[in-house]
C-alpha cells in the first residue's frame, strides 16, 4: 500500500485524489493537508502504521488551507446558523472557532447577531473595551483566547437596545466585515442569528461564503426550522458542511443515567434527508453553559476534556469536508532515502 492510497478518516478518499502533498523520506512521513488536525495526530499515525502494514513509521501532520473565496486577509469565511433559537448556536460558534484555533488554524469569529450580541461575553472581553479604530474608518479585531474577534458588542452597551430596521442592520453587518482588519485568517466563523432572514440574505448575496454549518436539538420544531435553514442556504448556493446536534443527551451527574430530553436520532434524520453529514453530537451539561458564561467557553477551559473533544472532533469533520469541496489535483512527491 502506498501512503497516498490512505482514506481519509473523515472523508473516505484518498489523500492523494484530495490534493495532499505527501513526502517520503526513510520511515518518516510529511503529509501536508487541507484541515487542521494537530489533535489527530496520534491515531492518524497508527491507522496509517496498519494501512501501510508496519509499525516502523512515524507521521509529520502539516496544515495548508484549501484555494479561498475568501477575501483580503480571509481565506474561507464559514457560517454557523440555526432555523430557530435557544439550540446553543452560538456556543457551538465560539467552541469551533477555537477548536479550529487548537487544531493549528488562525482563526476569527465574527458575531453576525446584531440584535443579540453575545460573543464579547463568551470570550470574556470586559464590558467597555472598545476595538482600536485605524484610519478613522477601520476596526482592528480584539484578541481573545487565541482568536480575532467582532462583535456589535464591542461597540455599544449591554443596555443599548438596537432598535434598527433591515437595511440598517443589513449595512451594520457589510461594516463590520469589510472594515475589521482581519489579520491572515484560515477561517472566519460568523455566528449568525437564528433564522432566515436579512441577516442571511447579505451575508450570502454579499459575502463569499464558503460554507455553512447547521445547529439543530433532536426536538422536532427545531428539525423543521433547521431543514427551513438548510433550503434557503441551498437555494442561494452557499454549500451545507455538516450538521451538529446539540443538547442530544443529558447524563445525570449523580447517578451517570443518560435521558434524551428533547428525543433523539434527529439530527442522524436531517443529515441523511439532505444527504450532508452529522458532524457531531453534543451533550446537554451545566459545564457548556457556565464555561460560556464565563467567558472561557470548553475548549479553552478544557482543551482534552470530553466536551472539548467532541467540538475538536466536529471542527476537523467539517474543515474536512471544506477541503473536499475546493480539493485540487495530487501534488505528490517522493524522495526515498
Amino acid at each position: 500500500m502506498k501512503v497516498e492510497e490512505f482514506p481519509d478518516p473523515y472523508l473516505g478518499e484518498s489523500w492523494g485524489n484530495l490534493g495532499a502533498r505527501i513526502l517520503t523520506s526513510g520511515n518518516k512521513v510529511t503529509a501536508t493537508l487541507g484541515y487542521p488536525c494537530e489533535g489527530a495526530k496520534a491515531s492518524y499515525e497508527q491507522a496509517l502504521k496498519e494501512f501501510i502494514g508496519t509499525q516502523d513509521l512515524t507521521l509529520d501532520l502539516r496544515f495548508t488551507p484549501p484555494p479561498g473565496r475568501g477575501f483580503n486577509q480571509i481565506k474561507h469565511i464559514i457560517a454557523v446558523a440555526s432555523g430557530k433559537g435557544g439550540v446553543g448556536k452560538s456556543t457551538t460558534a465560539v467552541n469551533l472557532a477555537l477548536a479550529l484555533d487548537k487544531e493549528g488554524a488562525k482563526v476569527g469569529i465574527l458575531d453576525a447577531d446584531i440584535y443579540g450580541p453575545s460573543q464579547g461575553m463568551m470570550l470574556g472581553v470586559p464590558v467597555g473595551q472598545r476595538p482600536e479604530i485605524k484610519d478613522e474608518q477601520k476596526f482592528v479585531p480584539m484578541k481573545a483566547h487565541g482568536l480575532q474577534a467582532m462583535s456589535m458588542s464591542f461597540l455599544t452597551t449591554e443596555s443599548t437596545p438596537m432598535v434598527w430596521r433591515g437595511p440598517m442592520v443589513s449595512g451594520a453587518l457589510q461594516q463590520l466585515i469589510g472594515q475589521t482588519l482581519w489579520q491572515d485568517l484560515d477561517y472566519l466563523i460568523v455566528d449568525m442569528p437564528p433564522g432566515t432572514g436579512d441577516i442571511q440574505l447579505t451575508l450570502s448575496q454579499k459575502v463569499p461564503v464558503s460554507g455553512v454549518v447547521i445547529v439543530t436539538t433532536p426536538q422536532d420544531i427545531a428539525l423543521l426550522d433547521a431543514k427551513k435553514g438548510i433550503e434557503m442556504f441551498r437555494q442561494v448556493d452557499i454549500p451545507v458542511l455538516g450538521i451538529i446536534e446539540n443538547m442530544s443527551t443529558f447524563k445525570c451527574p449523580h447517578c451517570d443515567e443518560e435521558s434524551l430530553i428533547f428525543g433523539s436520532g434527529g439530527g442522524e434524520k436531517i443529515a441523511e434527508q439532505f444527504s450532508t453529514p452529522l458532524l457531531g453530537r453534543l451533550p446537554l451539561t451545566i459545564e457548556i453553559r457556565e464555561q460560556a458564561d464565563g467567558g472561557e467557553p470548553s475548549v479553552q477551559a478544557a482543551p482534552d476534556g470530553e466536551v472539548a473533544l467532541l467540538y475538536r472532533d466536529a471542527a476537523r469533520h467539517l474543515a474536512a469536508r471544506l477541503w473536499a469541496q475546493d480539493a485540487q489535483a495530487p501534488q505528490i512527491s517522493v524522495a526515498d532515502d
